[in-house]
């Protein structure tokens, strides 16, 4: 195919592109926010206590990984039946996607209450960090447990257009959390001062409150509910077409996923100071890249409504704006992680040695933030929304597990380099693989109706 000669109607896409975009990056920011409020307030009584909970939390992280591939084959192929306003397929999707959610759920509750000094000694061998972690995760596994269930509702709600509800649901679950946590860590109001418990029990409690508004939310008219009744009656053809979407899906999430835990430990194996500068340093990643994973999101619903409504043309002439798009978030991001350095560095109690080394990782940051708005969108959004899912698995197979991982690992337990130059190492697989995901998004093979 050449490039799309359809002429795009700019103020209805824009107008389309942030009335799904914002609510999802206001709701990509709050959950963010929960992470930045525990770094803050343990940072504010030790440094190990924030670092424990930040690499305890790397569980959930893997977590998340395997309910990403999940919500997101949902979310393909719910879009695209959306955009074809076949309701009861997305019943049964939202079905199948409810399932094996709550499965990967119980398992990881499991992990963490039987298993959590195991799962700790992956990222550290600081004993301290340990005893603090696991007592986190004792507590904060019972979230784990409502996780799957309530990223099921907030998916379906999502591609059925009531993202403003999501971002209402997810903005009331983490402004309960981050009181909460002022409350139970600093023991407020004449409670007990819990330090990290009180961040796993907050948590925990602000999970089941979202969970609670999905449930009673999704009662109302307009929305579409689990058919309990009928829970296990699939559709044959559709639980195939969710497997082949979900099976690449999970290939790339647990690449990228274990890989970024694997920087985690890696760096969590350099010492104390480095976890915490690296701690800090992921949690401003993760603030910023909240507009990216807005537009991302949109991106997915917007290209997947059309190709499954048979306009193919012009999901195309969507993705490739979504794809500039992308760039221009790309150099803002740069631009905002290097203003919020110095900030950063006056928020936080850290060693003299820490802050140094947080200094040099927002710098190499910026760089970094380049390459992950631009795979973003145009990975997790664009190729994504026409069923191209297998590409993602591939480049993280080469350009994290093939280069980043391998220089990292040398660089910190044979070669012994510097923190930074490992941190960089850890930097690269976004920045390496640009031109491949621009020559992949040009061969136009994910301009696909996935509808039956």
């Amino acid at each position: 195919m050449n490039n799309s000669n359809v002429n795009i109607d700019n103020k209805n896409f824009y107008k389309r592109l942030f009335t799904i975009a914002l609510p999802i990056a206001f709701q990509s920011l709050m959950l963010a926010s929960v992470a930045a409020a525990d770094a803050l307030m343990l940072g504010q009584i030790a440094q190990n206590e924030m670092t424990a909970v930040s690499l305890a939390t790397q569980i959930q992280f893997v977590q998340n990984m395997f309910l990403a591939a999940i919500i997101g084959a949902g979310g393909i192929l719910g879009a695209q039946y959306y955009g074809k306003n076949d309701i009861p397929m997305l019943r049964k999707l939202f079905n199948i996607s409810l399932f094996f959610s709550v499965l990967i759920s119980v398992l990881f509750f499991l992990a963490c209450e039987c298993t959590p000094e195991i799962l700790m000694h992956i990222f550290t061998h600081d004993e301290e960090l340990i005893v603090i972690g696991s007592r986190y995760l004792r507590i904060a596994g019972w979230s784990y447990l409502l996780t799957g269930i309530s990223q099921c509702y907030l998916n379906i709600m999502k591609i059925t257009s009531h993202v403003v509800v999501v971002a209402c649901i997810s903005s009331t679950a983490v402004i309960s959390n981050i009181v909460l946590n002022g409350l139970f860590i600093f023991g407020l109001m004449g409670l007990p001062e819990m330090k990290s418990s009180g961040a796993a029990l907050a948590t925990t409690i602000s999970r089941v409150i979202e969970l609670l508004l999905c449930i009673f939310i999704s009662l109302g008219k307009d929305y579409i509910r689990p058919a309990f009744t009928k829970f296990f009656n699939w559709n044959r053809l559709l639980f195939k077409d969710f497997v082949r979407q979900c099976l690449p899906l999970l290939g790339g999430s647990l690449l990228w996923g274990i890989g970024f835990t694997s920087y985690t430990a890696i760096m969590g194996h350099m010492g104390s100071d480095a976890a915490a500068a690296n701690s800090v340093a992921a949690v401003i990643r993760d603030l910023i890249c909240c507009a990216c994973n807005g537009i991302g999101n949109a991106a997915a619903i917007i290209v997947g409504y059309e190709l499954g409504a048979g306009n193919l043309e012009l999901g195309k002439a969507y993705g490739i704006k979504l794809k500039n798009i992308s760039w221009v978030i790309g150099f803002a991001s740069t631009a905002l992680v290097l203003a919020l350095t110095p900030f950063v560095l006056n928020m936080i109690v850290l060693t003299d040695e820490a802050r140094s080394y947080l200094t040099g990782m927002m710098i190499i940051m910026s760089i970094y933030m380049i390459g992950r708005c631009v795979n973003t969108v145009t990975i997790n959004g664009v190729l994504d929304g026409g069923g191209d899912t297998i590409f993602d698995m591939y480049s993280l197979a080469v350009c994290m597990w093939g280069i980043a991982i391998p220089l990292a690992l040398l660089g910190a337990f044979v070669f012994h380099w510097h923190v930074l130059a490992v941190y960089a190492c850890t930097c690269l697989d976004e920045v390496g693989k640009i031109p491949w995901v621009m020559i992949r998004l040009r061969k136009y093979k994910w301009v696909q109706n996935l509808t039956r």
